[in-house]
């Protein structure tokens, strides 16, 4: 899981006001890394206002993403949780953890995704990494290793 996600890319209990904050925290963590620029933020949050909360793919958990495009340096992956849960107006509602994805094209972000899917998709892992006290505990919970 190092290779996929390290320490400096997540941030543990950030405060949004709503589901655009959630966005914007995760989104400007890869801003930050210099793996996107601020435009790229825009169209996640665009997405979602034109094609609805799919990004909340389970409950408490969202995937910010948007298609591939220039303002992608290079793929790059982030994960937040947030101190006050957030709502999508999706039946996933309230989301807890964020994972901000920015991928350069269509095919490179699948690897990374395979193995985090893999890894989300048991049960109680969100609700665990939502309440990590530490950036380093929610890569061990994400890893599997829990805590």
């Amino acid at each position: 899981m190092d290779n996929i996600l390290n320490e400096s890319h997540v941030r543990i209990g950030v405060e949004a006001e709503d589901w655009e904050g959630a966005i914007r925290k995760a989104g400007d963590v890869l801003v930050q890394a210099g793996s996107i620029k601020p435009a790229y933020i825009d169209k996640m949050i665009r997405s979602v206002k034109e094609l609805g909360p799919y990004i909340v793919i389970m409950p408490g958990f969202a995937l910010a993403h948007a298609a591939p495009c220039e303002d992608v340096l290079k793929s790059d992956i982030a994960l937040i949780t947030l101190k006050n849960p957030v709502c999508f107006e999706s039946p996933n509602d309230p989301v807890s953890v964020v994972l901000c994805l920015g991928c350069t094209d269509s095919s490179s972000h699948l690897d990374m995704l395979s193995a985090i899917a893999g890894l989300l998709m048991e049960e109680g892992r969100i609700p665990e990494i939502a309440k990590a006290g530490s950036a380093k505990e929610a890569i061990e919970i994400l890893s599997g290793g829990g805590v």
